[in-house]
């Protein structure tokens, strides 16, 4: 089986807001790399119990429901990879603020991280991979290349949130994004098994006052010092 020691892998992990998925697809485009965006699993995850008629509470149900997921990230010229649900592609309603609130209850659930552990490292294929998340550098890839961890202010990362859902035509209030982000900052670094923070061996990076750019060309000096 092929692994992280074999396999070149980048991760890039971080609070949601923190900007680790725009630069971890950039990344990936830049070093012409895999990319693995793991949130999306979990959203998927969440997206589909839903649309099962599955209680988001019921973690062995919600397990069983990542278990058989059957997901594909299809990359696009100039814009992130579209997602693959079953051969169904998932659009936007996959970053609403209600399916992310979903992701993140079910991804403290321990069953459903451990059903998701094998789908998220059987994405190590050359000719390398970078890896966006919270526990990519802590727990599923733990020989990784290179691992960072991305961070920004709260206030930073709602507005961030804001501009991004806007864009894309949601109904959105900054004040409850703040808060949502809050809440959810806590959850994810208070939960039992896999909690956000970075690895040991992590490069810590605030991109509150720096554009996606910017903090690219950093990660790639550190990869070539790496």
């Amino acid at each position: 089986m092929t692994t992280e020691k074999q396999v070149p892998v980048l991760t890039v992990d971080g609070p949601s807001g923190s900007g680790k998925g725009t630069v971890g697809q950039m990344l990936a485009q830049e070093l012409g790399w895999h990319f693995l965006d793991s949130g999306a699993l979990y959203r998927i995850t969440a997206l589909a119990s839903q649309d099962q008629d599955i209680d988001i509470t019921n973690e062995a149900q919600v397990a069983l429901v990542a278990k058989g997921l059957e997901i594909k990230f299809i990359p696009q010229k100039d814009a992130p990879p579209s997602v693959s649900l079953a051969g169904q592609v998932v659009g936007d309603v996959l970053r609403t603020e209600q399916i992310a609130e979903m992701a993140s209850q079910v991804a403290a659930m321990p069953k459903v991280r451990a059903a998701l552990l094998l789908k998220q490292r059987a994405f190590a294929q050359l000719p390398g991979l970078v890896a966006d998340g919270r526990d990519m550098g802590t727990n599923v890839f733990t020989d990784a290349r290179l691992k960072i961890f991305l961070t920004a202010s709260p206030e930073i990362r709602a507005q961030r949130r804001y501009k991004q859902l806007k864009e894309k035509g949601f109904d959105v209030n900054l004040a409850r994004l703040l808060e949502e982000i809050q809440v959810r900052d806590a959850r994810d670094q208070a939960r039992t098994v896999a909690p956000l923070k970075p690895a040991d061996d992590a490069h810590i990076l605030d991109s509150s006052g720096l554009d996606a750019q910017e903090v690219v060309q950093k990660v790639l000096d550190l990869l070539k010092a790496n």
